[in-house]
C-alpha cells in the first residue's frame, strides 16, 4: 500500500514538473513577410517582371509612398518566453525596384540594424482639470434627480 501511494506521488510530481517545463518553452511569432534567400535568388534583375516577383516573393508588405516602382518586403520573428516581453530574433527588409516597364531593376537586402526608428516617450498634454476621487463623488451628489423635478414643473405649469 505504501509503495502504491509513493509511486502515485512520484508520478504526480513528475507530471507537475513536466507541465511547468512545457510552460516555459518560448512562443515564436512571425510578422510580415520574411523573404528566404533561395526565393531572392529566383529574381533576376533585368529579366524578372512584377508577375515573377509576386509568384516568388508574394505580395509586398508596402509600396514606396512616392514611387509605385519600389516594393518593400518587411518581416520579423519574435520569441516570447513566459511573461517576459517578446524579443526580436530575426528581422529582414528586402527592397525590390522596378524600371518603368515593370522589369526588376534591382533587388537588395537592407541591413535591418541600419534602420533605426527612434521611439519617443513624451506624453501629449491634455487640457482639463485634474480632480480627486472625493471631488468626483461629491460632484455627483444630487445630479441624477433633477429631471423628475423639471418634468413636473413643465407639465403642470405653463399651459
Amino acid at each position: 500500500m505504501k509503495t502504491t501511494s509513493f509511486t502515485l506521488c512520484l508520478l504526480m510530481l513528475m507530471t507537475a514538473c513536466l507541465s511547468m517545463l512545457a510552460a516555459c518553452t518560448p512562443t515564436q511569432a512571425t510578422r510580415g513577410n520574411i523573404v528566404e534567400d533561395f526565393r531572392m535568388a529566383e529574381i533576376v534583375p533585368g529579366v524578372s517582371s512584377r508577375t515573377n516577383v509576386l509568384k516568388s516573393l508574394g505580395s509586398p508588405t508596402t509600396v514606396a509612398p512616392f514611387d509605385d516602382n519600389v516594393w518593400y518586403y518587411i518581416g520579423q520573428k519574435t520569441e516570447k518566453t513566459g511573461i517576459f516581453d517578446p524579443k526580436v530574433v530575426d528581422k529582414k527588409v528586402v527592397v525590390v525596384a522596378f524600371n518603368p516597364d515593370g522589369i526588376v531593376d534591382s533587388i537588395e537586402k537592407v541591413d535591418a540594424g541600419q534602420i533605426d526608428v527612434p521611439t519617443v516617450r513624451r506624453k501629449t498634454p491634455t487640457s482639463g482639470n485634474e480632480i480627486t476621487v472625493l471631488q468626483q463623488l461629491i460632484g455627483n451628489v444630487g445630479r441624477f434627480n433633477k429631471q423628475k423635478e423639471s418634468a413636473t414643473a413643465t407639465a403642470g405649469g405653463n399651459r
